[in-house]
C-alpha cells in the first residue's frame, strides 16, 4: 500500500510567516531583539519546543506555558481574519486522495490543525491528523511525527511519500524513511544541502501529480 503525507504550515497554507510575525510580536512588545537564527530555529519544532525556545533563547518574560498560549491565541486571531490557502494546495490533497490514503503530519497544535482543514473543506479526506506537540514534545526534524502518521495509516514509511517544505520536515520525513517530495517556500526557503535529501523538488502543488508520486514509490 502506498500513502501520501501533508505537512500543513508551508505547504498547504501559506502561514509560516504569520507564526513568525505572532513571534516577533511578543518580543517587540517587551523590548527584546530578535535573535537572528530564531525563526528558521523553531520552524518544526513542536509546541513544546518552540515555547521553551520564546522563553529561555528569546527571553520572553513568564513559562514557556505562557509564551505558547499568547503564540497560538494570536495565531487563532490571525486565522479568524481568514486563511491564507496555498495555489492548488486543496486540489493536490484531492488528487492524492482519489488514489491513496492521506495523512497529516504537522508542528501546529491541535487546535489550528483543526480550524486550518476545515476551513479548507479536505478534514474529510485525511485517515489521520498528528500533531507534534502531541507526541512528548518531539518535534521536527526528529522522525517521530511521519512514523505515527505511517502506523496510523498502517503503511510501511518506505511506501509513504510525504510532500514538504520547510528545512526541518524534510530532515524529519527523510530520517522516518518516506520518500520526499520538496517545494521550498518564499519564506526562509531550506539550504540546497537539505534539498539535497529530497527525491524530488518541485515549484508549485500543482505539479504534484498522481503519476509522479506512483514514480517514487513503484506504485500501480
Amino acid at each position: 500500500m502506498t500513502a501520501v503525507v501533508f505537512d500543513m504550515d508551508g505547504t498547504l497554507t501559506d502561514t509560516e510567516h504569520i507564526w513568525d510575525v505572532v513571534r516577533r510580536g511578543l518580543g517587540d512588545a517587551e523590548g527584546l531583539a530578535w535573535p537572528e537564527e530564531a525563526s528558521r530555529a523553531m520552524m518544526g519544532m513542536s509546541t513544546q519546543q518552540w515555547s521553551a525556545y520564546l522563553s529561555d533563547v528569546v527571553g520572553l518574560a513568564g513559562t514557556a506555558e505562557d509564551a505558547a498560549k499568547k503564540t497560538i491565541d494570536g495565531m487563532v486571531a490571525a486565522y479568524a481574519r481568514g486563511l491564507d490557502v496555498l495555489p492548488g494546495a486543496v486540489e493536490a490533497v484531492q488528487r492524492m486522495h482519489a488514489r491513496w490514503p492521506l495523512g497529516l503530519a504537522s508542528s501546529s497544535p491541535r487546535v489550528l490543525i483543526d480550524a486550518a482543514v476545515a476551513s479548507m473543506g479536505i478534514a474529510d479526506l485525511f485517515v489521520t491528523t498528528v500533531s507534534t506537540e502531541e507526541l512528548n514534545g518531539a518535534g521536527k526534524p526528529a522522525p517521530d511525527v511521519y512514523l505515527e502518521v505511517c502506523r496510523r495509516i498502517g503503511v510501511a514509511p518506505a511506501f509513504a511519500v510525504a510532500v514538504e517544505d520547510a528545512h526541518n520536515g524534510i530532515l524529519s520525513a527523510h530520517a522516518a524513511g518516506l520518500k520526499v517530495v520538496a517545494i521550498p517556500p518564499h519564506f526562509n526557503p531550506p539550504p540546497a544541502s537539505t534539498l539535497a535529501l529530497a527525491d524530488v523538488v518541485l515549484d508549485s502543488l500543482d505539479d504534484l501529480t498522481a503519476d509522479l508520486v506512483a514514480g517514487l514509490v513503484g506504485a500501480a
